[in-house]
């Protein structure tokens, strides 16, 4: 474990993931760049992103979010640099190539929106068309707020700005309950609750809260085996011998992870790298929290944003097929554009279909 301290500062310890944890990944062939950003306590922290395409094309900034980094563009981008786009596709503090500070309460909503804002303006990027999915969409779309000149349009998918001042006070204390409770959970029971998100049956937040309590309960979260299981076609003793280790709590060390499972899990050599995926889950504002008075802010802001603004969803996301309606009501400027399915994760598993939306998207006047 490689642990970066400033001199004239303790208060942040930060993480950083050996290059050859990235050796021999499949078809992510893209050159590093990295900016180095100074946060409040003085400590520094380096945010790593790609940048392909012709220099001189317009700019696509696209932002993953959780428990992902950037290699989830990795399929979309030969497409979108065919038609003349430049991507830029960094990832956040505590995924992928980027350094991980290793406390809890180093990652919070604002603290991301901070960092990225101060990556955004170190590179001075202009002219900017936004692209954001899950966290991806929720920080990005504050830094669109707070650097409005950079942007000259925005897209955004299976995400949104949550605001929620008035969820009744029993649901409240109901997750609060739930999440401090010592309820064991494993994938699938938590996959089968959240499954059930838009069954418009009971509040959101009573079904979100199993995939907040998994994540922070779960030391060594099994990111790989998350995303495979929505990305990939594995055998049943695949799944079922990487679930014997996830019973085990020794995820990291299962031989059995499949090549989409090892990009995934990549950037975390121990499960003290996990940090942030396991704590971001907490911040999703679906009840209020600190958070509440920058989301009004920043839902004011895109309630008077002029400029192209397209809405992308899958559509047969459980997670997220209750939002797009609110992020209309919240830009009226908005257009909607047909949802293509593809699940959660449309980045992957409709990169084609994603692509062409959006290089039609920018290439409009």
């Amino acid at each position: 474990m490689r642990e970066i301290t400033d001199e004239t500062e303790i208060n942040m310890k930060i993480l950083r993931t050996p290059d050859e944890r990235f050796e021999g990944i499949t078809d992510f062939p893209y050159e590093p760049c990295y900016t180095n950003i100074k946060t409040k306590d003085g400590s520094e922290l380096r945010i790593h992103h790609i940048d392909e395409g012709p220099r001189d094309g317009p700019i696509l900034l696209a932002m993953h979010g959780q428990p992902v980094w950037c290699y989830l563009y990795s399929k979309m981008i030969p497409f979108l640099t065919a038609a003349g786009i430049r991507v830029i596709a960094p990832d956040l503090p505590g995924y992928g190539k980027s350094d991980k500070p290793a406390s809890r309460q180093d990652y919070s909503y604002q603290n991301q929106v901070d960092w990225m804002v101060d990556w955004l303006n170190a590179n001075d990027f202009r002219d900017i068309t936004f692209f954001g999915q899950d966290w991806g969409g929720l920080i990005g779309l504050r830094v669109v707020a707070r650097e409005p000149d950079r942007f000259s349009k925005v897209s955004m998918g299976n995400t949104g700005l949550p605001y929620n001042p008035e969820v009744p006070q029993e649901v409240i204390e109901e997750i609060k309950a739930f999440r401090e409770s010592n309820i064991k959970l494993h994938p699938l029971s938590m996959a089968k609750q959240v499954g059930e998100m838009d069954s418009g049956k009971t509040h959101p937040g009573l079904k979100f809260m199993y995939w907040q309590k998994f994540c922070w309960d779960t030391e060594d979260l099994p990111i790989g085996f998350i995303q495979s299981m929505q990305m990939d076609k594995r055998s049943l003793v695949s799944l079922a011998l990487n679930y014997i280790f996830i019973l085990l709590g020794k995820y990291s060390a299962s031989p059995f992870k499949s090549y989409i499972a090892k990009a995934y899990e990549a950037p975390f050599p121990d499960p003290s790298y996990k940090m942030g995926p396991r704590a971001m889950p907490s911040h999703v504002p679906i009840v209020p929290d600190q958070s509440l008075e920058e989301q009004r802010k920043a839902r004011e802001f895109f309630g008077n944003w002029d400029k192209p603004f397209l809405s992308v969803f899958a559509g047969d996301d459980p997670v997220t097929n209750g939002i797009e309606e609110d992020v209309l009501q919240m830009c009226p400027n908005a257009k909607s554009a047909p949802q293509i399915g593809g699940g959660h994760f449309y980045q992957w598993t409709r990169p084609k279909e994603l692509s062409e939306l959006l290089t039609n998207f920018i290439k409009e006047n």
